[in-house]
């Protein structure tokens, strides 16, 4: 019997790239360069509203695998998504 060991898929770093982008590489060096900007965008809240702006924008951090902005992670998008490329 043939048993494949799965590895957890995560975000290792994560780049800014005008506009309102990220380039992301993953523990299986697997890059995307996803664009957040659309998304706020095609879903205003006020919540993410900020993140329009660059200033805000470029404020993200990696914990726990994840790309996230916030103090209370006001956006955080599945790891499957960025993987593809995208956030929707």
């Amino acid at each position: 019997m043939l048993i494949l060991k799965m590895e957890a898929l995560y975000i290792t770093s994560a780049q800014y790239e005008s506009p309102l982008s990220v380039l992301l590489t993953f523990n299986d060096n697997h890059t995307a360069l996803v664009n957040i900007g659309k998304f706020i965008q095609k879903h205003p809240h006020p919540q993410y509203n900020k993140y329009l702006e660059e200033k805000h924008f470029k404020k993200f951090k990696l914990e726990n695998g994840n790309i996230v902005w916030g103090k209370n992670w006001d956006l955080i998008f599945p790891i499957e998504l960025l993987y593809k490329g995208t956030c929707e």
